[in-house]
């Protein structure tokens, strides 16, 4: 719904996901975080309407992997928004820095270079406890921030 203040156009959330077309992409490492994200990402989805014959899973290695896919999705033009889920869980190395750092910057990157909205779910956390704690939330949230954002750039 669009609204008028004071001669300003303001385009208002609409979470409607009938129609959507939703791509999600999912980093195989720390497989039972990835699993939770998409258990509560698709629950999500499904009560904000989209179909599930609208919903496209690619699970990918790790979550390095993660954007080379979803350039790929966005690119074919059959997908309204993509939902990037996973867990890069601290370790003893740099290596923790170097994976969040660069998958984070590839999404961004996929997400601006083709115009389609990506909601970033790749949790990147000190313990696997605290991936544990904010899986349940975290893919739900992906759920509205990709449909939302959908059908803004439809709007706008």
């Amino acid at each position: 719904m669009v609204k008028k203040y004071d001669g300003i156009t303001e385009y208002e959330k609409d979470l409607n996901g009938k129609g959507l077309r939703i791509g999600i992409v999912m980093s195989r490492f720390n497989v039972d975080i990835g699993e939770g994200l998409l258990g509560s990402c698709v629950t999500e989805l499904d009560k904000l309407g989209v179909q599930q014959t609208d919903v496209t899973l690619v699970t990918v290695p790790g979550a390095l992997e993660v954007p080379l896919v979803l350039l790929k999705m966005a690119l074919s033009d059959n997908y309204d928004a993509l939902i990037a889920l996973g867990a890069v869980v601290r370790g003893d190395t740099y290596h923790f820095e170097l994976v969040a750092n660069e998958s984070g910057t590839g999404i961004t990157q996929v997400q601006l270079d083709s115009g389609v909205p990506i909601a970033n779910g790749i949790l990147t956390t000190d313990t696997d406890d605290q991936a544990l704690a904010r899986m349940e939330v975290k893919g739900a949230d992906c759920a509205l921030v990709a449909v939302e954002m959908a059908n803004l750039l439809k709007r706008i």
